[in-house]
């Protein structure tokens, strides 16, 4: 499972600015909020491409940081953040 910034930062509890702003200090993303070393962090991030056709403009091109699951404790102890509690398992034994 692959989660954009924003749902990452919302795992941690704190903002998307917040996160990207933790994350560009330890030098893990660019200006352009993208993985500054791609091949030393793939296990844990990765540059997502797109691309859409728009009727005036033609082909429109977007990257994006994905973070893998491997990298939700991984950036937690990166940038000291606290892992999310897992969620309580409501199953009953028969």
């Amino acid at each position: 499972m692959e989660r954009t910034l924003a749902q990452t930062a919302k795992l941690f509890g704190i903002s998307r600015n917040e996160l990207i702003s933790r994350m560009r200090e330890n030098e893990l993303l660019t200006d352009r909020n993208l993985p500054r070393y791609p091949t030393r962090d793939r296990e844990y991030m990765r540059t997502k491409e797109g691309s859409w056709f728009h009727p005036k403009a033609g082909m429109q091109y977007s990257e994006s940081t994905r973070v893998k699951q491997a990298g939700i404790s991984w950036l937690a102890s990166r940038l000291q953040l606290q892992l999310p509690t897992p969620p309580e398992d409501n199953r009953y034994a028969a």
